[in-house]
């Protein structure tokens, strides 16, 4: 059944479809050339911009303070009456760096945004999100001051200039009618960072852009139209990843954003007062220390010694870049970036709790200079406590997302390395340190430096606490002092990095590892390449010569296609994997086995049914002639006259301009399913991230990714003889000035089969057409003893129940529409069969199976999976 959603498949919505599937240009559209011609209104801001600040001569520092009341948002100049400070605003900036920054916004998106929408539509969501995100963000402003009296009076009295808020506000309301992978991203991307600035920059123009952004969601079906694949929310696991990197790097850069800020006044902005410069010398604050050891002056002082400078600043950024680190793992997937991201945000919500004890429950000392805060209120503690609290939440219900492992010892490895990169820093510290003990005040020891040196390794804002043993008093030892923990934070993160960039493999690496090697050195079935991906276990023979893959799912050993290995020891490998169960309580099926596996479990007095049938092109003497192939023929020739051309590329490596559109393609398809993607023996793009797997691609003139297939190799004595189609989609829209090439599927497979040919191949399967058979009623049937009698009448049952239930999901998957395309190509036709000991334990099985294809699948999705099998929605092919 590894075909269920592999048929042609529709993946587009509306004639006016999204042109960031086009040529990997992304969501904006096509460059063409004139074009600025092509988007005057954004040509002409871009010229009002730069007039209006030679004019007014705010290039260099922006408008002055009398310019700014009258041109910019806020809450003074709208008391003043000056209503059109709404519009004005956005054609300023605060400085030449925004200058800048602001003209690579408007070429880089206003531009693209324009010619997608039209100009009109354009102009009209500008003006709309400026003017109405300019209002919002004054109310924001202004109920602001009840609950935080410093912030809201930062923003009464703030002024906001600067075109990002109409640029945010149009980008969001193109959105509406773009496509689901791109609506996801930008609305996730958008709103993480736009929240972000807000609550830990505060300024009045973060909040104006925030409001403007939620004002371009709210009108943006209104203005553009709604895409015709609605907002569903459905995706793969792969895009799932993105979107919680995504937000759990929105969290990473709020606190770099309120360290680097020296003006950042938002409610999480409590971390700026940790980065001021300090405001005695070090033999000053030893002085103070003498006279007062527990004075507010000595304790200050210390503590402002530790954060000042570039060291400080930068350790105390470090864990932030660790969890962006972690977050790029996110995106891949890997549990181990999981686990280290809910451990971040837990010791986040331990410090936040511990500052509260230390205020407000005396645990430590009423005098707590926690964060810097000389006012410090419940408000302003609980606050960073709810930011790690929500990410923490996201992280734990999206847990199942993150099931990628490294190779077998790579954290061994990274582990070890990290042991001995931190013993050599530390004996490069107490030996450099002690070298330099002149510049140390204090004249620590050899046993001192070793204890301070676990100290040097931790942001300087959690050792507040503690009073410093030593301080430097030269630059020698201020380099050693400062700059040993931006050290080991750097290599802790690169090498973090280094095991993302691992190989994935199963959730027992060493023995997916092995399973691979044996595969690549032996021989398997069509199906057997599949067993390599993750989700499966693996019992090995006796002799280590082959292996059966499965999963145990509600006691049921499931395995994958055929036991690998020597063909003359299939008996063997069945028989003791079957012990192999037995032995772990387990009930043992085959699934998705071929003809051979059938009589070796018949022989056994098993029970079996066909589950599939595999569609198989002999190559050797392959020739698309005739009347019968006359669809295959016609969509060749209309590649040749389109400028279509196939192309193999391994995913891993190819372009980002292809996998990203390969990537757009899918998940239109599974947002369009409104059900999680399949998984068992059905290949996603997680799949196709695999440098063995061959992706061939339709691609025009122009870079267009018409179509996908992917090709799994299967091999004989080591040697591949033979390719099985996996994954398949086509894309069915219309991208703006793009022509979708129809039958990309036809073209793909033929090509294919063409080119492989040419390579030696043997043969090419078209994979299995699950829950479809092809009539052929002389068939005779397998023979059973008459002690079986009732196992066959319960698999005869079964059958039927099969064949109603393929029969009933037809409008939903296209089981017999797959069939019947594949019949196109006139293979021959292998019936694929699922085998077991005991037909008592058919409810079982048949639950594992399902389970096995819909792990993921909610209450909601299978209320709309009935839904749409009742009102009989006919699948587009």
């Amino acid at each position: 059944m590894r075909s269920i959603r592999k048929r042609e498949t529709d993946v587009s919505g509306s004639s006016d479809e999204l042109a960031e599937e086009a040529a990997g240009r992304g969501p904006f559209g096509a460059w063409r050339v004139g074009g600025l011609q092509a988007s005057p209104v954004t040509a002409a801001l871009v010229l009002a911009l730069w007039v209006a600040a030679v004019v007014s001569g705010s290039v260099l520092h922006g408008p002055s303070h009398h310019l700014a009341q009258r041109v910019g948002i806020g809450i003074v100049p709208m008391e003043h009456g000056r209503v059109w400070t709404l519009l004005t605003a956005g054609l300023w900036c605060t400085g030449l760096v925004a200058y800048v920054a602001a003209t690579v916004l408007i070429v880089a998106v206003a531009m693209p945004l324009e010619r997608r929408m039209g100009s009109r539509r354009f102009v009209l969501a500008a003006v709309v999100t400026q003017v109405l995100g300019g209002v919002l963000g004054l109310g924001v402003a202004a109920l602001a001051r009840l609950v935080d009296a410093g912030w809201g009076f930062r923003l009464h009295v703030g002024v906001a200039v600067g075109p990002s808020t109409w640029i945010v506000g149009a980008l969001m309301a193109a959105t509406a009618d773009m496509g689901t992978l791109w609506r996801r991203r930008i609305r996730v991307g958008v709103l993480a960072l736009t929240i972000t600035l807000a609550l830990f920059g505060g300024e009045l123009q973060d909040v104006v852009r925030l409001a403007a952004a939620v004002v371009g969601l709210a009108i943006g079906a209104s203005v553009v139209g709604r895409s015709a694949r609605g907002d569903r929310i459905v995706g793969t696991r792969r895009e799932g990843r993105v979107l919680v990197a995504i937000v759990v790097a929105a969290s990473a850069l709020g606190p770099m954003l309120a360290a680097l800020s020296p003006h950042a006044a938002g409610p999480l902005a409590v971390l700026r007062e940790l980065f001021r410069g300090a405001q005695w010398t070090a033999p000053e604050v030893r002085a103070l220390c003498d006279a007062a050891p527990t004075g507010t002056d000595c304790r200050q002082g210390l503590l402002e010694l530790r954060l000042s400078g570039v060291g400080p600043t930068l350790l105390a950024l470090m864990p932030s870049v660790f969890v962006l680190v972690l977050a790029d793992g996110l995106r891949r997937g890997r549990r181990f970036a999981w686990i280290g991201a809910v451990g971040a945000q837990v010791v986040l919500l331990a410090l936040a709790l511990l500052n509260f004890g230390v205020r407000y429950l005396d645990a430590v000392s009423p005098d707590s200079l926690y964060y810097g805060l000389a006012d410090p209120d419940v408000y302003r503690t609980l606050v960073p406590f709810l930011a790690p609290a929500a990410i923490l939440v996201v992280l734990l219900a999206t847990r199942d997302l993150f099931d990628v492992h490294a190779p077998a010892g790579t954290y061994r490895r990274w582990a070890t390395a990290t042991a001995g990169f931190t013993v050599v820093l530390a004996a490069l510290y107490v030996a450099g340190a002690w070298l330099a003990r002149a510049g140390l005040d204090g004249g620590p020891t050899v046993p001192t430096l070793i204890a301070d040196f676990p100290e040097r390794l931790v942001p300087p804002v959690y050792l507040q606490w503690f009073e410093p043993r030593f301080l430097p008093t030269d630059a020698v030892a201020t380099l050693l002092y400062e700059w040993t923990g931006v050290v080991f934070w750097a290599g802790l993160c690169a090498g973090v990095a280094w095991t993302f960039l691992r190989p994935a493999v199963g959730a027992d690496s060493a023995d997916a590892a092995r399973a691979r090697s044996l595969l690549q050195a032996g021989s398997g079935s069509p199906l057997s390449w599949m067993t390599t991906w993750r989700g499966n276990s693996y019992w090995f023979t006796p002799d280590g010569s082959g292996y059966v893959a499965y999963r145990v799912i509600g006691g049921v050993a499931l395995t994958t296609g055929d036991p690998v290995g020597r063909p003359d020891r299939l008996r063997d490998a069945v028989v003791g994997f079957a012990e192999y169960a037995a032995h772990n309580g387990w009930v043992p099926c085959f699934y998705s086995v071929t003809g051979q596996v059938r009589r070796v479990t018949d022989d056994l007095g098993w029970g079996g049914l066909q589950v599939a049938e595999e569609t198989v092109l002999d190559l050797g003497s392959l020739a698309f002639t005739g009347k019968r192939f006359q669809d295959v023929r016609t969509a060749l020739n209309r590649a040749r006259k389109s400028g279509i051309s196939a192309e193999w590329v391994r995913f891993p490596t190819a372009p980002a301009a292809i996998t990203d559109q390969i990537a757009a393609i899918s998940e239109e398809w599974v947002a369009d399913k409104g059900m999680p993607e399949m998984g068992f023996t059905l290949g996603g793009l997680d799949e196709l991230d695999d440098p063995e797997v061959r992706v061939l691609v339709a691609v025009d003139e122009d870079r267009t990714v018409h179509g996908v297939t992917s090709w799994l190799p299967v091999y004989r004595e080591g040697v591949i003889v033979g390719w099985t189609l996996d994954f398949m989609r086509r894309r069915a829209g219309e991208p703006r000035g793009t022509e979708v090439f129809r039958p990309a599927m036809e073209f793909l497979i033929a090509s294919a089969a063409q080119l492989l040919e040419a390579e030696g191949a043997e043969f090419v399967s078209l994979s299995g057409a699950p829950l479809a058979k092809v009539a052929e009623p002389d068939e005779p049937e397998p023979a059973e003893s008459s002690e079986l009698n009732g196992a066959r009448t319960l698999s005869e049952v079964l059958d039927n129940v099969l064949d109603l239930l393929g029969r009933t999901l037809e409008p939903v998957y296209g089981f017999r529409s797959l069939l019947a395309f594949k019949s196109k190509f006139h293979p021959r036709y292998e019936a694929m069969h699922m085998t077991f000991p005991d037909p008592a334990a058919l409810p079982s099985i048949g639950s594992a199976v399902g389970r096995a294809y819909l792990p993921h699948v909610s209450m909601g999705q299978g209320v709309r999976l009935v839904r749409t099998i009742v009102s009989g929605r006919v699948t587009r092919t």
